[in-house]
């Protein structure tokens, strides 16, 4: 039987996720693993992601918060696994998340310890015939930094065992404490997607995520494509997991 599962913390929309994805060295990453998991690979290969997307109508222990219910988010992610009694738990790590609003970057930090920095923001999505463009904007030091992507035609479905899958369908979510770490729970159904067409990504990965990781990001992506997102519940976290 499941471990019970704990009082659910924040509900939203999540919609519009642009989703650009590269290998990356699992050397790199292994520092960063969170105690009690470890890397999650696909045909060999683990990957880093940037990730934007909307949060809409968003509250927090079932409460709309003013001001702070609609917001961009930008992160760079990886992926990696617990084993439970259960059987696997396929999660994703944060090495850096963006949000428009120093609270609610106070708020994540607080009570997920997840490493949230908040930055002025702006979005633009379009949806025109059977066409799709999503970008996505933040500001450091004076300079717009951007994702973008295009798409055209019907969402698809992610094939079982496929790369789409792999990346979308993670459900639980892992944040380093030391020598210790904390999971939680993110719940929705699974997620159609669009190829992207076309894609851009232009940031100072150096300042932006560490010198570590310029090799990954600024070599070819091995995908690119937008999820169209769903109702999403993160259940309160479990701490001092080893």
């Amino acid at each position: 039987m499941d471990e019970a599962l704990p009082k659910p913390f924040l509900t939203a929309e999540w919609r519009d996720l642009a989703m650009l994805n590269f290998v990356a060295d699992p050397q790199v990453l292994q520092p960063l693993v969170p105690a009690g998991t470890e890397l999650d690979f696909h045909r060999g290969e683990t990957f880093l992601s940037v990730v934007g997307f909307m949060f809409l109508d968003t509250r927090v222990l079932g409460a709309p918060i003013p001001f702070h219910r609609n917001f961009e988010e930008v992160n760079l992610r990886f992926y990696v696994r617990r084993q439970t009694p259960e059987g696997w738990r396929r999660g994703v790590a944060f090495v850096r998340e963006l949000v428009p609003r120093q609270a609610i970057a106070l708020v994540a930090r607080l009570f997920y310890n997840e490493p949230y920095s908040a930055f002025p923001m702006r979005h633009g999505i379009k949806r025109e015939d059977d066409e799709l463009a999503v970008e996505y904007r933040w500001r450091r030091a004076g300079v717009w930094e951007r994702l973008a992507m295009n798409a055209a035609g019907d969402p698809c479905d992610s094939k079982s065992d496929s790369h789409e899958e792999f990346i979308t369908e993670h459900y639980w979510g892992y944040t380093a404490r030391g020598r210790q770490s904390s999971e939680y729970s993110v719940e929705h159904p699974r997620w159609r997607f669009w190829p992207a067409g076309t894609w851009e990504f232009e940031a100072d990965v150096a300042s932006l995520y560490g010198a570590k990781f310029v090799g990954a990001l600024r070599a070819p992506p091995a995908s690119a494509f937008i999820a169209e997102g769903s109702r999403v519940t993160v259940r309160r976290c479990t701490r001092d997991l080893r």
